[in-house]
């Protein structure tokens, strides 16, 4: 029998382990005291949602508000954790708002559709011991095991006392007190990226401007990873669900587009940002009237 399983199942040499495909469960839901009270199997179908949101950004499944959300069927639930139908019921309990923690909304479509659903930030803001009995009053339920929605009264100043770096891992554009969560939400939309805007076959065409491409898809996941709600674009405050919703529409022509603008402009550029973010937002309604003003001063004085 072990001869058997060996032959199946066999053992790893050098960096095989790394062949994988993974589904990313938040490590934060099981060092996190918040999330004791949610079942293994709770943590994994979290897991298996948030795998969902690639597909979701994929698609384009974003509502008015510029909110992500995902399809995910309680019968595909039970084939994936080989469960019924009672058990998947549940787990989708344990992780909705109205029921259970409150990672996630779901949003009933009806005519025998499946419902939507919202899959929230698994994050835990670090907050002094001062400071969570001064807002004790102002957060629903528990302090200890509540989703900590706040009033909108409520600032989300954190403690600044020092922390161990592997207790919180920070990156530059993610809010103080976001770990595991906004790194994968940033890689999240890095993947997205990549592929509907195609960098990497951007790259192979345009050797000399590898660098100002990774600038650009940077700039397009800062942009929707930010928790702002305006962002100044050629002047003007700009509602940013508004800006990530066009961002997300881009595709590999338009960066070119914007590659091209850069490198023809003859101007000098102040602020190579806000030049980029214009140049990203106004993409898909100048890019028609920018290749058709070249092809007809190429085509001057030219006999039919």
């Amino acid at each position: 029998m072990a001869d058997e399983i060996r032959t199946i199942f066999p053992f790893h040499y050098g960096g095989e382990a790394d062949s994988y495909t993974f589904y990313r469960v938040p490590k934060i839901l099981f060092t996190a005291k918040i999330f004791d009270r949610l079942s293994t199997d709770a943590k994994l179908l979290y897991g298996l949602l948030l795998d969902r949101m690639q597909l979701s950004l994929k698609n384009g499944w974003v509502d008015e508000e510029g909110k992500v959300f995902i399809y995910y069927t309680v019968e595909s639930i039970m084939e994936a954790l080989t469960c019924g139908n009672k058990k998947a019921g549940q787990l989708l309990a344990e992780l909705d708002e109205k029921k259970g923690i409150g990672l996630i909304s779901r949003v009933r479509q009806g005519l025998g559709k499946p419902d939507r659903i919202y899959v929230h930030k698994c994050i835990v803001p670090k907050m002094s011991i001062g400071h969570v009995q001064k807002c004790r009053n102002d957060m629903s339920g528990d302090v200890k095991i509540t989703c900590l929605e706040m009033s909108k009264g409520h600032t989300n100043n954190t403690d600044s006392n020092k922390t161990e770096i592997n207790e919180t891992d920070l990156i530059s554009s993610a809010e103080p007190g976001w770990d595991e969560s906004a790194m994968e939400e940033r890689q999240a939309y890095r993947d997205y990226f990549l592929q509907s805007c195609s960098f990497e076959e951007l790259k192979a065409r345009n050797l000399y401007s590898r660098g100002e491409l990774d600038e650009l898809l940077e700039l397009l996941v800062d942009v929707c990873c930010s928790t702002k709600q305006t962002i100044r674009i050629s002047g003007d405050d700009k509602p940013m669900q508004v800006v990530k919703s066009r961002f997300m529409k881009l595709d590999s022509e338009h960066i070119q587009y914007v590659l091209d603008c850069f490198h023809n402009n003859t101007t000098k550029v102040r602020n190579i940002k806000q030049y980029l973010l214009a140049s990203l937002y106004n993409a898909p309604m100048t890019i028609d009237s920018y290749y058709t003003a070249l092809v007809h001063h190429d085509m001057y004085g030219v006999d039919e």
